[in-house]
């Protein structure tokens, strides 16, 4: 028996975990109380940490054509599946889609890039358009880089406006606040308020001070008449970045059409009550407005992201302790440099031509690129860590488009509905065997801080890591030799050091290559060491030293700083934007008596991968229809009983749970499930399968300046199965 710790790699709260360890056996889980984050919070998911890595169902050996194989058998049959593909059709015609656990492992932080350089291709998904990509468009317009994102500044504000998210149960996201829920009781304790805007009453909304039922995806209306109250009302004041930005009066004449009088109707908001909240987030010492899954899966997605912003910034909040800040990762510099802006559609895709936003396009045209024929059509598709015939809009046109593909290779641990295509199935290590440092999350933490974890559990005997896998992947793809993976190894450290004199080369530590990439980064950043020239500074020992993470201290202005727009101002409006208000202007006008559908998520649930722990599915059903009372009775719905929801893309039949969490003219029902596909091998999710929500919605219907897909406010059609 002993004692390890670890941060847990299951969402975006970057807990600590203290694991007990017997023998090759993580045995338990608890939250670990030294840790200088998370200070022993613990979720259901964290708890599970055993029984995840050594899930009887997790792939062990790779998979060739549905039978275990031997790695080199599986890598010769990736070879002979991919080459003639590249060689004959160009790179063009082979698909990538990387699901969002990448950004939970070191191999995704370090060896994707490399891997999508070596592709060349422009059809690279991921599932940043079915969940984030709006805040990043709006990030990148604002600060000149779409991963330059502020987060609450939640341990000191004083008023929190939360707009379609549910950290209660989600812990946060692109917001990485360990114990989100201990943080919202600790702003109410000291004299705080915390306001929610939902169509739900969402376990947050039942513990805040007041929440609003709007409209599913009408958040944009809301923020637009608080941003005309500013204005109007001469609430404006930028605080101490008021030099440093540009923009303010174009957005004063954007607002001149959204007054609270007008928009109140379309979002379901009384006027006084928008008026009420723009004079508090003004009145208030220090507030932040926050707005997650709800205001980016819409269809207008990403002028709602925008509005998050200017909001905050109007009232002077951004850049100022309370308010929303800039978090500064330890693997990152916070060097001034004037940037060339951000900008998309420097590519389109093939059929639907739809832009290219951060190097990738909307998986919401995966399927059309797979079904179309003509030059560089998409005939092979390589998936890691990801279940898009899942969680993908209208899945099931995906899950056709997959069965035809010519050649697939996942990279996953789990044979899914997804990787059952796959001719070739490539398992990483578990989680407790590999090293984990948060590349994503550090960067998107409300409290400066740096961690790392060492495996917990020894390599397994002849199974490569995860960086070995994508790096044999990306030499593969290069057209070099691939049986060893060290070649891509040494030359990613070569590039890492380029800025480095060679005679502190060898200073550089570690046992893995990530371990390796790491410890540069570390010494080269922030707060690094400088490869020795400052004794106190950070490096890849000193976090090993201090396995319950090292405290950073809170978050600083970084303004001007970490911007990176042209004029090194943030630029509050841009010609994108202009043309996207103009058509959220004609929406004002649009009937609002379509039943719409919305999604949910549990505290014990991460979208479709955690179902198969018995643990984390117990208990009632939670793959329910939720109906309000008043359109249960309207519809002659019975509660507990099945009802048959139909949108454009489908139909499901579900149980439907009759309840008053959910406002009238709004029904919900949780993302991930669907367990009832054959070829699979998840015993535990299939005996509560559930119904997959993404055989409604609807891959037409994309926020148009991200991409994103529109998973909320989904019109359906409910009657009596």
């Amino acid at each position: 028996m002993r004692t390890a710790y670890r941060t847990c790699p299951f969402c975006e709260a970057a807990c600590g975990l203290e694991l007990t360890v017997d023998g090759d056996r993580v045995t338990g889980a608890r939250g670990d109380r030294e840790h200088v984050f998370s200070h022993g919070f613990i979720c259901p998911k964290g708890a599970m940490f055993g029984q995840l890595t050594h899930d009887p169902d997790r792939l062990r050996q790779p998979l060739v054509d549905g039978r275990e194989a031997s790695w080199d058998e599986a890598f010769d049959a990736v070879r002979a599946g991919l080459r003639p593909v590249l060689e004959r059709y160009g790179p063009h015609a082979l698909a990538i889609y990387l699901g969002n656990p990448n950004t939970h492992t070191m191999s995704g932080g370090l060896y994707i890039s490399p891997l999508l350089r070596a592709l060349g291709s422009r059809n690279v998904y991921s599932a940043s358009t079915v969940d984030q990509m709006p805040k990043h468009v709006s990030c990148g317009y604002l600060f000149g880089n779409p991963l330059i994102i502020p987060v609450p500044d939640v341990d000191r504000t004083d008023f929190m406006l939360i707009l379609g998210a549910n950290p209660w149960e989600s812990n946060g996201s692109l917001a990485t606040a360990a114990d989100f829920p201990g943080r919202l009781k600790a702003l109410q304790a000291r004299g705080g308020r915390f306001v929610v805007v939902d169509p739900r009453r969402t376990v947050t909304a039942s513990h805040a001070d007041e929440h609003l039922f709007i409209r599913p995806g009408t958040d944009a209306f809301l923020l637009f008449g608080i941003v005309h109250t500013l204005f109007g009302e001469d609430l404006v004041d930028l605080g101490d970045i008021a030099g440093q930005v540009s923009g303010v009066s174009s957005v004063r004449d954007l607002a001149a059409d959204f007054a609270p009088e007008l928009v109140a109707d379309a979002c379901g908001v009384p006027a006084d009550r928008i008026r009420g909240l723009a004079r508090e987030l003004a009145a208030a010492p220090a507030a932040a407005v926050y707005g997650r899954i709800g205001t980016c899966t819409v269809e207008f997605g990403t002028i709602t992201s925008w509005l998050v912003d200017v909001v905050n910034i109007l009232t002077g909040n951004l850049d100022r302790p309370g308010g929303v800040m800039f978090p500064l990762a330890p693997h990152l510099t916070d060097e001034a440099k004037r940037g060339r802006g951000f900008r998309t559609g420097r590519w389109h895709s093939r059929v639907r031509h739809l832009p290219e936003v951060k190097g990738e396009l909307p998986v919401a045209t995966l399927a059309d690129e797979i079904e179309t024929p003509g030059e560089e059509q998409v005939r092979a598709l390589i998936t890691i860590a990801g279940n898009p015939v899942l969680s993908t809009p209208n899945s099931g046109r995906l899950d056709r488009a997959v069965a035809g593909l010519d050649f697939m290779v996942s990279v996953d641990p789990y044979l899914n509905e997804t990787t059952r295509h796959a001719d070739v199935v490539l398992p990483p290590t578990d989680a407790a065997r590999k090293g984990h440092y948060d590349f994503s999350f550090l960067a998107l933490a409300v409290r400066n801080f740096a961690a790392y974890s060492p495996p917990v559990l020894p390599p397994e005997e002849s199974v490569p890591d995860e960086c070995d896998i994508l790096a044999r992947l990306t030499l593969m793809i290069s057209g070099q030799p691939d049986t060893d993976a060290a070649p891509l190894h040494d030359l990613l450290l070569q590039q890492a050091l380029q800025k480095v004199p060679a005679e502190l080369h060898d200073r550089v530590t570690g046992d893995h290559p990530a371990e390796r990439l790491l410890d540069v980064a570390l010494r080269s950043g922030a707060y690094g060491d400088r490869f020795g020239a400052d004794p106190d500074g950070l490096n890849l020992r000193k976090l090993i030293d201090n396995p319950h993470g090292i405290d950073l201290g809170p978050l600083r202005p970084r303004i001007p700083s970490v911007l990176r727009t042209p004029s090194g101002t943030v630029e509050l409006v841009v010609p994108p934007l202009v043309l996207e208000t103009a058509r959220l202007r004609a929406a004002l006008t649009r009937r609002h008596d379509d039943l719409v559908l919305v999604g949910r998520r549990h505290l014990r649930s991460n979208n479709s991968w955690m179902h198969n722990v018995p643990a984390l599915i117990k208990g009632r059903d939670r793959c329910t229809l939720q109906v309000s009372p008043a359109d249960a009775d309207r519809l002659s719905l019975t509660d507990g009983e099945p009802a048959q929801v139909t949108s454009r893309a489908g139909t499901v039949t579900v149980r439907v749970e009759i309840t008053d969490r959910v406002m009238p003219g709004v029904v919900s029902l949780p993302h991930g499930w669907g367990h009832d596909a054959p070829g699979t091998r998840l015993s535990v999710a299939a005996t509560a399968p559930g119904v997959n929500s993404n055989i409604l919605t609807d891959e037409l219907v994309i926020d148009p300046l991200s991409g994103n897909s529109v998973l909320n406010g989904i019109p359906v059609e409910l009657k009596p199965a």
